[in-house]
């Protein structure tokens, strides 16, 4: 039995069978936070999951999060008082929950748990964008990854990270948590 979990943690409307989430749980066994309401997430309950599933086991955990899971992880490392369970978190194509045209199921994420004013995340974390993440800027991007605290790793022009974006069982993902590990 390995010393470490690996938790998913998707984002809205979760991942779809070829998102690089999902084929990671497939072959590699890590744990998807399965959520209650993927469609009308609550900031709130997505927090209390996370704790619920961090839980079930003593082992420490790695978060590997995607989209909105970034602003899960944020949030939750906030206000949980088991954030020294987690030794790392990779945050995949943050979406700018501030955007003028956040969708309404959406907007109870506002105001971002950026951790403004050098409050780092307390954990190790790294942060993976694109260039042309179509639902945020580089610079927003960029700047959310200073406020965690997260080494930041720009992935070129690759969309929005996902299925979408062609990345396989995505090595550069799997290289990265190797890197958290150490």
């Amino acid at each position: 039995m390995t010393t470490l979990r690996v938790l998913l943690l998707p984002g809205w409307l979760n991942s779809d069978s070829e998102h690089w989430q999902s084929r990671w749980e497939r072959q590699f066994g890590y744990q998807r936070v399965e959520q209650s309401d993927w469609q009308w997430p609550r900031r709130g309950d997505w927090m209390a999951r996370l704790d619920d599933v961090l839980l079930e086991d003593e082992r420490p955990v790695m978060l590997a999060a995607h989209s909105l899971g970034c602003h899960l992880a944020a949030s939750w490392a906030e206000h949980s008082q088991y954030g020294a369970r987690v030794i790392g978190a990779l945050l995949v194509a943050p979406p700018d929950t501030l955007a003028a045209d956040l969708p309404p199921q959406l907007h109870n994420w506002r105001p971002t748990q950026a951790r403004p004013g050098g409050r780092h995340l307390p954990f190790p974390s790294i942060t993976v964008i694109s260039t042309n993440d179509p639902f945020c800027s580089s610079d927003r991007a960029t700047q959310m990854a200073a406020d965690w605290g997260s080494k930041l790793v720009v992935a070129g022009p690759q969309g929005h990270l996902n299925s979408a974006s062609n990345l396989d069982d995505w090595p550069l993902g799997q290289a990265l948590m190797d890197e958290l590990r150490r």
